[in-house]
């Protein structure tokens, strides 16, 4: 059997890939040893920007719509225990109170893999060109420049074969396979902490304290920070995570069960369901590509969850991944294209890997003390000495961060033409829509309920603005090399100011690739330099001579 894609691994950013890819018509095939299913939920946040995926994915009203209350306040909070003191309180609005945002179409949206997963299941076996194989082992592959040959076990029957690929992908997790075939390292630190998780479930927690809603609710005692019970539905689901235990500890069920009456902080109903020990990381692989084999998720970056930032940068490397792989096998992409997905998404994972660290190690510095949960002058001191410290030592940058979510760039992409003007400055929670070629392209309404978001996906897109009609070269260009090329013309005043030039071309994963005011007197040079066919990043591909603000 031969297939285009080997997909290894069934998490979500390898079903994210094989969605991304199915829906580029390219035939996949994803395998995991694992049979699929979720019994402790792992993450709990889809972010502004994978939520902008799952809407050209068409399953963003599902996410919506599954695992979490809208009108669930989605406050974080900070306590001694839930019946204990309270030391400080970040309001955030429900869903329903949150309405429309100004810079996007979506927004974040609480959803735990326990729902996630599926949806993306059910959405890649929806298309023809992609199997999916659960309870199949990778026991190893190699490559040359003809393609991948992969030895697969089926571990309900202990069959061995062998997939030809023209391309194999590792989103099998932090032991990836693929990324030890390959001999690749990863930099940072291997372990920030060990951890545990309980999964627990009941109903009568919400009703034992003054607190209200939370999706999280921070626990500090005379050790400071020690955990976190995190809403994993709003109802009735829930998991205390352990922030920092001994290397290789285990937790019986009675000990959890210990553990989660001190956060409660008295006895209440509850049912522990399961108990997961894990170790907390700040890794970035030294590749994500060699040859014919890339790294995506995990396998490639591995993340403190502070932040929820770990499976959301692994759907960013799926979507950047897919569309060039398929162009690769469509005949239309060059070979600097696939050399692409390195130089852009292994600087964005070393950014948010910092991130989660500092988030993680902000909190694990809150200070404690055995008075903390005393009704006396010096519990009263400590616990207001804390308050100021998270109130003021920007602990809020873990739960606003669009800045961060949505503001990424690839400034120095080969398959990127700069404009020459000066980058857009983003703080983790500010973020600023702007159309300067490597950020994301900027969300605006074209007609009720269509985005410009909701433009890109299929293939490159060109953006006319202000009545303007060139661009004949640059779609002459485009068929006479097979690039996929849409034209959308758009009159509305407020968007061209947003998009700030006339000509906007945009790439099939909604970042922009070039702009201007007036198309290229090269229009096949700038074809080919977003394309991957040219790569000399000192070229002036697609500069036109009097463009504003042309390098």
């Amino acid at each position: 059997m031969r297939v285009p894609v080997l997909i290894v691994g069934g998490g979500p950013i390898g079903l994210a890939l094989a969605v991304d890819l199915g829906l580029r018509g390219v035939r996949t095939l994803l395998i995991d040893q694992r049979d699929g299913a979720i019994s402790v939920p792992k993450m709990n946040m889809v972010n502004a920007r994978s939520m902008e995926f799952c809407r050209r994915w068409g399953i963003a009203d599902k996410v919506k719509a599954i695992g979490w209350p809208e009108d669930f306040r989605n406050n974080v909070i900070f306590v001694t225990s839930l019946t204990g003191h309270l030391l400080a309180r970040f309001e955030y609005p429900s869903y329903a109170e949150r309405g429309e945002l100004p810079h996007t179409p979506e927004g974040s949206r609480r959803c735990s893999q326990l729902w996630f997963d599926p949806l993306l299941r059910e959405r890649a076996a929806a298309q023809d060109n992609v199997t999916m194989r659960y309870r199949v082992r990778l026991d190893g592959f190699v490559q040359d420049e003809a393609g991948v040959r992969a030895s697969l076990t089926d571990l309900a029957t202990g069959r061995s074969e062998t997939i030809e690929a023209d391309y194999i992908v590792g989103c099998d997790g932090a032991d990836s396979l693929v990324r030890e075939t390959l001999g690749i390292g990863m930099a940072g630190s291997p372990l920030l902490s060990s951890s545990i998780n309980v999964f627990f479930v009941s109903r009568e927690l919400p009703k034992i304290h003054d607190k209200g809603d939370a999706w999280g609710s921070w626990l500090v005692g005379p050790e400071g920070q020690w955990g976190l019970i995190v809403a994993v539905d709003g109802r009735e689901l829930w998991r205390l995570g352990l922030s920092s235990v001994e290397p290789d500890a285990t937790l019986s069920t009675a000990d959890a069960a210990a553990l989660i009456r001190r956060a409660a902080g008295r006895d209440f109903d509850f049912q522990v369901k399961a108990i997961l020990p894990w170790t907390r990381r700040q890794l970035v692989a030294d590749r994500y590509r060699v040859g014919r084999a890339f790294l995506a998720g995990d396998a490639a970056h591995l993340m403190s969850p502070t932040g929820g930032l770990g499976m959301n940068t692994g759907i960013g490397d799926a979507v950047d991944l897919s569309w060039k792989l398929a162009a690769a096998l469509q005949g239309w992409g060059g070979p600097a294209l696939l050399d692409s997905y390195d130089r852009e998404r292994r600087p964005v994972a070393a950014h948010n890997v910092g991130e989660a660290t500092s988030n993680f190690r902000k909190l694990r510095a809150l200070p404690g003390g055995p008075e903390i949960a005393d009704d006396t002058t010096a519990g009263a001191a400590l616990r207001a000495r804390i308050r100021d410290t998270i109130l003021t030592g920007g602990y809020d940058e873990e739960y606003v961060q669009e800045g961060t979510v949505l503001g990424y760039r690839y400034d120095d992409s080969p398959i990127v033409v700069p404009d020459g003007t000066p980058p857009v400055e983003h703080g983790p929670q500010r973020y600023v829509q702007s159309a300067r070629p490597g950020g994301r392209a900027p969300h605006g309404w074209v007609a009720p309920g269509r985005s410009t978001l909701d433009l890109f996906g299929a293939g490159f897109v060109l953006l006319r603005f202000g009545g303007a009609r060139a661009g004949d070269r640059l779609i002459a260009a485009a068929r006479s090399r097979g690039v996929p090329l849409a034209v959308n013309d758009i009159a509305d005043p407020a968007l061209a100011r947003l998009y700030e030039r006339r000509l906007v071309l945009v790439r099939p994963d909604g970042h922009v690739a070039w702009r201007a005011d007036r198309e290229p007197d090269d229009a096949g040079a700038l074809l080919d330099r977003v394309r991957g066919v040219r790569s000399d990043a000192s070229t002036r591909a697609g500069a036109p001579a009097s463009a504003v603000g042309a390098e």
